[in-house]
Parts: structure tokens; sequence; C-alpha cells
């Protein structure tokens, strides 16, 4: 798995990551918990690459 499908999913993960407050009533997309929210999605993200290319041996 190159470099770039690892970006990818932890800006989708840090994407989803940082809306999830807004869902829950933050209307304040650059809060304190948005920007949480995207860290911990985007770190989420790049474990579930890296897990997904152990699993499946890319």
């Amino acid at each position: 798995m190159n470099k770039s499908v690892i970006l990818l999913f932890a800006t989708i993960f840090g994407a989803v990551g940082a809306y999830v407050p807004v869902l829950f009533g933050d209307n304040n997309l650059l809060s304190g918990w948005s920007i949480l929210g995207g860290m911990v999605g985007g770190f989420f993200g790049i474990w579930f690459a890296a897990w997904l290319a152990k699993s499946f041996e890319w």
C-alpha cells in the first residue's frame, strides 16, 4: 500500500471525525471538539489503512 492510499484514508476519516460534533448540536465547525474529532479520525484512518494493508498483504 502506498502513501497516497494511507493519506486518502486519513483525510476521509479526519473529515468524518471533524463533522461528528456537528451532528450532536455543536454548530461551530472550527470548535475544539471538531478539531479533536478530526485529529482522532485521522489517526484512526491511518491505523485502519495499516490494518487493511497488513490483513490483505497489499
